[in-house]
């Protein structure tokens, strides 16, 4: 086996340009939607931001809009 081979492969997220600090910040999951979703307002993609939202409150827990926002954003 190589070096490595279990290590799962960086999630690429949708917009990567955009970047959005979730560390040291407010954990509560509305403001992590919050955060994510004007970030991509401010990069210029209202129709993002509403989509993201709506995946969002569908969502059944926590871990899942991380997951969600991982997949949207580069997250830091």
């Amino acid at each position: 086996r190589r070096a490595g081979a279990n290590r799962r492969p960086k999630m690429e997220a949708k917009f990567p340009e955009v970047v959005v600090q979730l560390t040291d910040q407010d954990g509560n999951a509305f403001a992590v939607i919050g955060a994510v979703a004007k970030a991509l307002k401010r990069a210029g993609k209202p129709d993002a931001a509403k989509e993201f939202t709506d995946a969002a409150f569908k969502c059944g827990s926590y871990d899942e809009v991380l997951q969600l926002c991982m997949k949207t954003v580069e997250v830091t």
